[in-house]
């Protein structure tokens, strides 16, 4: 059994911090890789998909909006994630985020 450090607890899922900032910093992490999967897996949808098209307008309108949105996803939760570190660090001086 693994020890945690100091202000974090032991729970199934490894060692979690017990302050709010903390425990939402290594949350939103985990939550932007997933996204970040998700988004990989929508893009390689789309380029499957235009790339059996064969020319059928239908699909290949399909293909450019999986590609299209996958991205669009991504890059809002990346600014999302930007805006909220720029807002509570260096606006507003929130301790624990910098």
């Amino acid at each position: 059994m693994a020890l945690c450090a100091i202000g974090e607890v032991m729970t199934d899922f490894g060692c979690w911090p017990n302050n709010p900032v903390g425990f939402v910093q290594k949350f939103y992490g985990i939550g932007l890789a997933f996204i970040g999967g998700i988004a990989l897996i929508g893009i390689i949808i789309g380029g499957y998909t235009i790339m059996t098209s064969q020319g059928d307008q239908q699909r290949l309108r399909s293909g450019k909006s999986w590609i299209f949105y996958s991205a669009g996803g991504l890059l809002l939760a990346i600014f999302g994630y930007v805006l909220i570190e720029t807002i509570a660090g260096d606006i507003l001086k929130i301790p624990g985020f910098s």
